[in-house]
């Protein structure tokens, strides 16, 4: 089964699209875009993942740079071979408040080798502001 949100017009073999799990599920976020060395997920800002202020809550920026950062290193292109990747370190700096409606998380694969690499994210909104960077280093295992 895959994610009924992925949009229609993205490039993404529809094989490699893995069902969501239950804390994506929960939370919303869901990907739209991936290939080697970069992932992209969308997540519509809802009520429940604001902060005590109103404004988006740094847990999620932060689970989202990790996720993209690390789709963005375990893309194989093969849907028998998958790679999955654990966080070694995570940083995230925060840069500015979101105005749009749809939060944007971009990663890249940045260098590495067989089984460590490293990476950066990028989050954004549909209005192009500029929220967080992130950088980070994971390890691959099969799955």
């Amino acid at each position: 089964m895959t994610n009924s949100k992925i949009d229609p017009a993205q490039k993404i073999d529809p094989d490699l699209i893995e069902s969501p799990y239950p804390l994506q599920k929960h939370i919303g976020f869901y990907i739209t875009d991936w290939r080697e060395g970069y992932a992209r997920f969308e997540l519509p800002m809802e009520h429940f993942l604001m902060n005590r202020y109103g404004i988006l809550h740094g847990g999620v920026h932060s689970l989202m740079c990790d996720t993209a950062m690390g789709y963005a290193g375990a893309y194989t292109g093969d849907p028998q071979n998958r790679n999955l990747a654990m966080t070694l370190n995570l940083s995230v700096n925060f840069i500015g408040q979101m105005k749009g409606k749809t939060l944007i998380a971009e990663g890249r694969r940045t260098g590495g080798g067989a089984k460590t690499f490293f990476a950066e994210a990028t989050i954004t909104d549909d209005l192009a502001t500029l929220s967080a960077r992130a950088t980070g280093v994971f390890r691959l295992r099969a799955s």
